[in-house]
């Protein structure tokens, strides 16, 4: 006879909450440092179930935002959803009426005809659960489709979808836009299907609700790209081997992402597009990957480096099913890998590991080292992992060493380390400060049941101190850190 081992218990992280609340003041231990003043938004899925349905995929839950704000040594704690059509199908008519990333409401055939080649939604829905960014003074929630949803960042309070003042055309986007790091711009692309389909990168001027044209580069069938790599000269858009026929999207009656196809024949295909014309410097090829999120990218002479969270194959995406996810099947794993792209040595591409470690939703020192010679990331990873475990350490990485620092607790569990730099950190690179200041991340405590907000010394990744919230937080994906002036 056999005996099931309890469940890990980090299952709670994929279950609904439903509490919005307010809290000025956390119990707090340890000591903040004096200089943290501002606001911690963080973005995710935090409604997966009404009446007897449930949405399939983690990524199709129900956008919710925390901020976590922070003025002389207090934290004050806040969470709402975005209000948002999707999510009042679900609380107010108990429906899942919009189509995600991996379900669909079941419309008909003849739905689906009249709405071919609009993407993720027949009718699209601004479920913009994965991450938040600013349009200067203005603070919008991404997601996949390109229909930022705008909210204020002191109430959480949903303004509605930002309209674009422009004729760019896309069903795709990222969730990831990029800063230029010569202007500041903020960088992205388009998807557009058609029966040759063609990635649109383009720029926006930081407070500006229009965008201008950078390039093109056309794809009979298009890559799933949750982000991208960005240089102080060049564009990479990592197109992996995970593939769409645009004529099986228009009328294939699945959801979005169960369209694509593994097909590792084709290789990784590292399109390369100059930032100030457009022009493609080449397309390079390197054996097959996935990944889901770029670490970041410099020009090293003839040389783009590119630093990707590198998985061997997609399958990933089918782990993240909650069924599955919830029953604590094992979930594969990304190691950071450096791509080497030669320009112009023949197409050729270098493929090495920065570690051995785990290490998925990266951050680096972005407002210094974006598209430029780095030294730290700072990531989610596993220790000790058992095959029904899921992301429980915080690693600090080396990548010109291949050192790592960690931090864990058994039956913790963290989300994204967002770095933020001591407001007195030197500039250059050379005087090792990149790691002056903190790291924060959401932690859920899987034995509790509740989470708390972990501050870290990023330079010694040793724990300052930590906010207890209370209710236990679904894993989120991304956010920013925001200073109070």
């Amino acid at each position: 006879m056999s005996i099931t081992p309890p469940a890990p218990g980090f299952d709670i992280g994929f279950r609904d909450l439903n509490r919005e609340i307010a809290v000025a003041d956390l119990p707090v231990e340890g000591s903040l440092p004096d200089w943290l003043s501002g606001s911690l938004l963080r973005n995710g899925p935090a409604l997966f179930e009404t009446g007897t349905r449930s949405v399939r995929h983690w990524f199709d839950g129900q956008a919710m935002v925390h901020r976590f704000t922070f003025d002389e040594g207090r934290v004050g704690y806040a969470n709402r959803f975005l209000d948002t059509p999707s999510h009042r199908a679900m609380t107010e008519s108990g429906r899942i009426a919009f189509r995600e990333f991996a379900t669909d409401p079941c419309r008909s055939l003849f739905a689906r005809f009249f709405t071919r080649f609009t993407g993720f939604t027949g009718k699209a829905t601004p479920n913009a659960n994965v991450n938040i960014t600013r349009f200067g003074d203005r603070y919008v929630a991404l997601t996949e489709a390109p229909l930022p949803v705008e909210f204020d960042r002191d109430t959480l309070e949903t303004a509605g979808v930002v309209g674009y003042e422009d004729g760019l055309s896309g069903q795709v986007t990222t969730a990831h836009p990029h800063q230029d790091p010569g202007t500041g711009d903020l960088v992205n692309y388009l998807l557009h299907f058609s029966r040759t389909s063609e990635y649109r990168v383009y720029r926006q001027q930081s407070a500006a609700t229009s965008r201008e044209l950078i390039g093109r580069h056309r794809a009979a069938r298009p890559s799933y790209m949750h982000s991208f790599g960005i240089t102080r000269r060049y564009v990479v858009l990592a197109e992996f081997p995970l593939v769409v026929n645009p004529l099986d999207m228009a009328l294939g009656g699945r959801p979005f992402i169960e369209n694509y196809r593994w097909e590792p024949e084709r290789g990784t295909r590292f399109t390369v597009m100059d930032l100030r014309d457009g022009q493609v410097r080449g397309v390079y090829e390197a054996p097959a990957c996935f990944a889901f999120h770029h670490i970041n990218a410099f020009d090293d002479g003839d040389d783009v480096v590119l630093d990707i969270c590198a998985y061997q194959n997609a399958s990933v995406i089918d782990a993240l099913y909650l069924d599955r996810v919830r029953a604590a099947r094992s979930v594969p794993l990304p190691r950071p890998t450096r791509y080497r792209i030669g320009l112009d040595g023949g197409g050729r591409v270098g493929v090495e590991p920065l570690s051995e470690e785990a290490l998925e939703l990266p951050r680096i020192a972005y407002d210094r080292y974006n598209g430029a010679p780095y030294q730290y990331v700072y990531g989610a990873g596993a220790r000790g992992r058992r095959p029904d475990d899921f992301l429980n350490q915080l690693v600090k990485l080396d990548v010109t060493t291949g050192a790592t620092l960690t931090w864990s607790e058994e039956d913790h569990y963290p989300g994204e380390p967002v770095f933020v730099a001591a407001p007195d950190a030197p500039e250059g690179a050379e005087d090792g400060a990149e790691d002056e200041g903190v790291v924060l991340s959401v932690v859920l405590d899987a034995a509790r049941q509740s989470s708390f907000l972990l501050v870290l010394d990023a330079r010694t990744f040793t724990e300052r101190a930590r906010a207890t919230v209370p209710q236990a937080i679904p894993f989120g994906f991304h956010g920013l850190f925001a200073r109070h002036h």
